[in-house]
């Protein structure tokens, strides 16, 4: 007799960085990560908005958590976050938005806490104990 197989939920996880170097140990960090197991890096957070948007009404589709870098040439953490503000009531999903980033200004922290999308303001390096509370919780 077969057993049923247990109702397994993984993190859908995106990291929006433009430094190389930061996928590689996000990379890293997510190995053998069971809560985990799918991720998407980019250096392109525009890229990411319009996924979204084409896929709004297929939450299975949608990340569960957005790792965010503030500082990138093309298309900012902020330019990403202002878009994400304005759309993220139009998901039928929770989706979790962690600035993770190596600027030490307390402006910065401030700012980011004005947008309610932002779960938490996260310095680098991140440490792989935070990354794993980040993953389980968002699928608990």
């Amino acid at each position: 007799m077969l057993k049923p197989i247990k109702n397994i939920t993984m993190c859908k996880l995106v990291l929006i960085d433009d430094n190389p170097i930061d996928h590689y140990i996000m990379r890293t960090m997510l190995h053998n990560n069971a809560a985990c197991q799918q991720a998407t890096y980019t250096f392109d957070g525009s890229m990411i908005l319009e996924f979204m948007e084409e896929n709004m009404s297929a939450t299975e589709k949608l990340p569960d958590v957005i790792f965010l870098d503030l500082t990138m040439p093309d298309f900012s953490g902020w330019e990403f976050l202002d878009r994400f503000e304005r759309l993220k009531n139009s998901f039928n999903k929770n989706i979790e938005v962690y600035v993770m980033t190596s600027s030490v200004r307390e402006s910065d922290k401030l700012r980011s806490g004005k947008y309610q999308c932002v779960n938490s303001f996260i310095s680098k390096p991140l440490s792989k104990q935070t990354l794993n509370d980040i993953c389980a919780h968002s699928v608990s």
